[in-house]
């Protein structure tokens, strides 16, 4: 192998099919369609894998709704907290569906968009998360309409509904209790002649190795064959588990009551989720034992943590450590903070080579400000 300059996110295509695969049962079974969602993984380099796997893609804004009409090439599905006039004029012409967040949405953008499948946000009351931040169904939650009432009242103007209520759920008796409660509480609407399709969002941890595949893919199933819908899942998370590392290289090692190993990346900078999160990644490399070690960024942000492990021993100055699962919500989030160097994007392919697909210099840097 090439020796590639750290730090640099890899992202490995073996285990990506080993997801896709996962992917490509619940679809044959289920009759489900699976739309990418690009708000936690956009590496388009990697969609030629992708694409054949999956129907399309799902986006938060005008810009990833471009890129995936225009990388991906199959169903573009556009939804936004908050359109402009703007953004509706960008995304009118390439979306196969476009789905407001609000009643007040959809009737300022209605008249525009008329000779497009459109979808409404519905919010359920019910969720499942393990942080208040990451919870659609929160307390004043803005994402999505809860009043049925009105919900009814527009649903001439649709031809679908999308409810995203689940965050890393690899509950599988959890989210079959959530589903029988949205059939029970909107199955008269989900039945109405023009309603064709609902979405279930994103969240749903399936390709977690322990989750019950066949009993998920027939409860899919039962679900539109009894209420007449075509089903959409909008997996992130799920289709990049496991696939990356963010490689790093040790740039000096110290001592403040415990050792402190500094890393040429930062968490603030290049997995930001964590940092917010308040958690830490999973390390590939170094090995594990009772050596107690934090490993730090180089920022000088007194939090870049990437996280207290118990290694083997304290890795020196010029060793690698990799952070594990370093696909979702890393690339898309990646920032200039402190003007440090960018991870470049590397790919391992199907047959083990590996490519250099991005590399960042100091002009995109510069360019990125004004």
């Amino acid at each position: 192998m090439k020796n590639y300059h750290t730090p640099y996110y890899l992202i490995d295509q073996t285990q990506l099919l080993h997801n896709l695969k996962i992917i490509e049962a619940i679809r044959q079974v289920s009759g489900a369609k699976m739309v990418l969602a690009l708000k936690c993984f956009s590496t388009w380099d990697v969609f030629n894998l992708i694409a054949p796997y999956l129907d399309g893609t799902t986006s938060s804004s005008p810009y990833e709704a471009r890129l995936g009409y225009e990388t991906f090439g199959k169903e573009v599905h556009a939804y936004s907290v908050g359109f402009s006039a703007q953004d509706i004029r960008r995304v009118r012409s390439i979306a196969s569906k476009i789905i407001f967040n609000s009643i007040s949405q959809l009737k300022q953008h209605q008249q525009a968009v008329a000779s497009i499948p459109l979808g409404l946000r519905i919010n359920p009351g019910i969720s499942y998360s393990h942080y208040d931040l990451a919870d659609p169904a929160r307390l004043y939650s803005r994402l999505g309409v809860a009043d049925l009432a009105q919900i009814h009242q527009v649903a001439p103007m649709l031809s679908g509904f999308m409810l995203h209520f689940n965050c890393e759920n690899a509950d599988f008796a959890n989210f079959t209790t959530a589903l029988a409660e949205i059939g029970e509480r909107f199955g008269e609407l989900l039945q109405s002649p023009q309603i064709q399709w609902l979405s279930l969002g994103g969240g749903i941890y399936f390709t977690n190795p322990h989750y019950p595949i066949m009993q998920f893919s027939e409860l899919l199933r039962d679900f539109a064959t009894k209420f007449a819908v075509q089903i959409y899942l909008e997996p992130g998370e799920a289709v990049i588990t496991n696939s990356a590392e963010l490689v790093t290289t040790v740039v000096d090692v110290m001592y403040n009551e415990v050792d402190i190993a500094i890393v040429d990346a930062s968490i603030e900078a290049h997995m930001l989720d964590h940092l917010i999160y308040r958690t830490s990644p999973k390390l590939t490399t170094p090995e594990s034992g009772s050596h107690r070690t934090i490993i730090a960024g180089r920022s000088c942000l007194a939090g870049d943590i990437f996280g207290e492990y118990y290694l083997k021993q304290c890795p020196e100055i010029g060793t690698q450590v990799r952070f594990a699962d370093a696909a979702g919500y890393t690339m898309v989030k990646k920032n200039w903070f402190n003007g440090l160097a960018m991870p470049s994007i590397l790919v391992r392919d199907l047959d083990g080579t590996i490519r250099q697909v991005r590399k960042f210099y100091y002009r995109d840097f510069k360019s990125n400000l004004s």
